[in-house]
């Protein structure tokens, strides 16, 4: 069923059809927070000014990928089947993205937080470079196509309709653009927050490390559901703090003015 299909746009406008594009709109911007948080860090490198451009671009470039992506599905489910063995393991080609993309993740995050660990973070003021925009430009490339793989093995999980995939592929991207500015700019705020994003990130490679060595497959679990469930405990847990030591020094600059002298 092609995306031009009256039958694909005629099951939209169905009640069901309306509940999955809603469903599977709501999973692709779940899917796509490590995408954001990624986008964010990378694009705090530049200068303040060129940072939306590399957001905007990392984002729409995010977009462009799925869609491809899913013109090709079939040729996706082909990537299953194992085109290298290694011993008695069978690795497909998306397991070797998967791979290839979850070690530069890993890798990439892990020397951000050695950086902030040892040596004060200043904003980047300067004039952003030709070649210093597209370095981070083509990380963001590399981690899209990653990313991609798993949007759009969930949307397929989720409906055979080419027309409700693509549409809420493209609303989630929507909404991603309008609140990555939020996101970027509340994690740049506060470091604890942005260390916190750091080791998301770190998990996130690992798992899909582990992802592609079948582990999920072979011992029945959801490796990425118990990292999720574990940053948004930690994201309240900080959030909560953040807000404590907020309120303490209201109430402590308060107390200051009460007890300054009368004139």
């Amino acid at each position: 069923m092609g995306f031009f299909d009256p039958a694909g746009w005629e099951a939209l406008f169905s009640l069901n059809g309306l509940i999955t594009l809603l469903s599977l709109s709501v999973l692709e911007i779940v899917l796509g927070i490590d995408n954001i948080i990624f986008i964010s860090i990378v694009a705090s490198k530049l200068p303040r000014n060129s940072q939306k451009r590399a957001r905007l671009i990392g984002l729409s470039l995010a977009l462009v990928f799925r869609i491809m992506l899913l013109s090709i599905i079939s040729w996706i489910a082909g990537m299953k089947t194992p085109i290298l063995y290694i011993g008695e393991f069978g690795a497909s080609g998306r397991d070797l993205i998967l791979f290839a993309g979850g070690l530069f993740l890993t890798i990439k995050t892990i020397m951000e937080i050695v950086e902030k660990l040892v040596k004060d973070e200043e904003e980047n003021t300067g004039t952003v470079t030709a070649t210093g925009f597209a370095r981070a430009i083509v990380q963001i490339v590399l981690l899209d196509i990653v990313f991609s793989f798993d949007s759009i093995l969930t949307a397929v999980a989720i409906s055979s309709n080419l027309v409700i995939m693509i549409l809420a592929v493209i609303f989630a991207i929507i909404i991603m653009i309008v609140f990555a500015g939020v996101v970027s700019d509340f994690i740049n705020k506060y470091q604890s927050i942005k260390m916190l994003a750091l080791v998301f990130l770190v998990a996130i490679g690992l798992v899909l490390i582990l992802e592609s060595l079948h582990v999920e497959e072979n011992y029945h679990i959801d490796l990425k559901n118990y990292v999720y469930v574990a940053m948004m405990f930690s994201l309240i847990v900080e959030t909560l703090n953040l807000t404590r030591t907020r309120n303490a020094r209201r109430r402590s600059l308060a107390e200051n003015r009460e007890n300054e002298p009368q004139e």
